[in-house]
């Protein structure tokens, strides 16, 4: 397991079904993408967990061009503050919990 600590961009697709998104900084998903074999459930899906503020909970980085995308769901959201810039500080660590 590796520890990771970092800010991110909040993205929200807008797709079929409407998503909100916490981009991977391009050396954390470098680094992320050097485990991936080694942790990925296939599919390139790689188990995390995660906190923002005082919000700690598991889910699954998804792999999008090239980096990785930490989904916030909406149980997550509506306990935390996106910041008007969009950029949010964020522990994790990867690997089956």
């Amino acid at each position: 397991m590796r520890e990771f600590r970092f800010e991110a961009e909040v993205i929200h697709w807008r797709g079929p079904a409407p998503f909100y998104f916490a981009r991977l900084p391009d050396e954390v998903a470098r680094k992320v993408g050097e485990m991936a074999k080694s942790v990925s459930y296939g599919w390139g899906v790689i188990p995390v967990e995660a906190v923002i503020g005082d919000v700690t909970f598991r889910t699954s980085l998804f792999p999008k061009e090239g980096g990785y995308l930490l989904p916030l769901k909406d149980a997550v959201r509506k306990k935390i503050t996106i910041p008007e810039n969009g950029l949010l500080e964020i522990e994790m660590v990867v690997g089956p919990g």
